[in-house]
């Protein structure tokens, strides 16, 4: 958690210091999964918590993004973009939305699979469960947080918050949600999915891996949030050929 925290900051720091002299075009998105932490935003409220704060099941950690506490963990896809929205749409709402679109299409591209919006709340729902958080920091016009998608996480420690401070609403993965059959129009397997961004620079390919394989299920739906995100934000994303985030230009 500390490494991705920390590696934002020093980006968005080191852009900030140089952005009159010398605006820099090139962004950087980049996509992992944490080990178990809860995070809070920085006005979160500590009603919110259902532990003593000084005593959590997991690591607490309180940063520099909006929104209320959440859960991270394995099986769960973690988007961190580093974007200068000067050269986007210099318009928080218009961000928010956008990295919504980027999860309702990926988790269509992926598994055919219709999630929404719900008016009024920030993140992605498939039915009635939530199945992305969206938590994000501005700074200078430079973003940095972003989005989190439950493909495979265990759903038992979002039982210790109230994510993102939303009582009357449940929190779902993906891989839960197609095995039950909660969603119309569920396929069962992954038949020859593709994901490619417009430059075709980045490219994946599954068939037929069941949907209640959840490495499969992870693999596909991080490569359509990339393939996604190239296409809403219009960028060309290039993979780094050593292991690091993707940047995009």
């Amino acid at each position: 958690m500390r490494d991705a925290w920390n590696w934002q900051k020093l980006l968005v720091e080191g852009r900030s210091a140089t952005l009159e002299r010398k605006p820099d075009l090139v962004d950087s998105v980049a996509i992992l999964q944490h080990p178990s932490v809860y995070t809070m935003g920085t006005r979160s409220s500590e009603r919110f918590l259902h532990f003593d704060k000084q005593n959590p099941p997991f690591d607490l950690h309180q940063t520099e993004r909006g929104g209320e506490v959440t859960y991270h963990g394995p099986g769960q896809l973690v988007m961190y973009p580093i974007l200068n929205l000067r050269f986007y749409k210099m318009d928080l709402h218009w961000y928010l939305r956008s990295l919504e679109e980027v999860v309702i299409r990926a988790i269509w591209s992926a598994c055919g699979v219709r999630a929404s919006r719900i008016d009024g709340l920030t993140g992605v729902w498939i039915g009635d469960q939530k199945v992305a958080a969206i938590g994000v920091r501005v700074s200078r016009w430079i973003t940095y947080h972003g989005l989190a998608v439950n493909v495979d996480v265990d759903i038992a420690p979002f039982k210790n918050i109230v994510p993102c401070g939303i009582a009357n609403k449940s929190v779902g993965n993906i891989i839960s949600l197609l095995e039950l059959g909660l969603t119309s129009g569920i396929q069962h397997e992954f038949s020859h999915q593709q994901c490619r961004d417009t430059s075709g620079n980045y490219s994946f390919e599954i068939e037929t891996s069941k949907i209640n394989d959840a490495k499969a299920l992870l693999k596909v739906i991080h490569h359509c949030l990339v393939d996604e995100f190239s296409k809403v934000f219009e960028v060309e994303l290039v993979v780094p050929t050593l292991a690091g985030p993707v940047s995009s230009s």
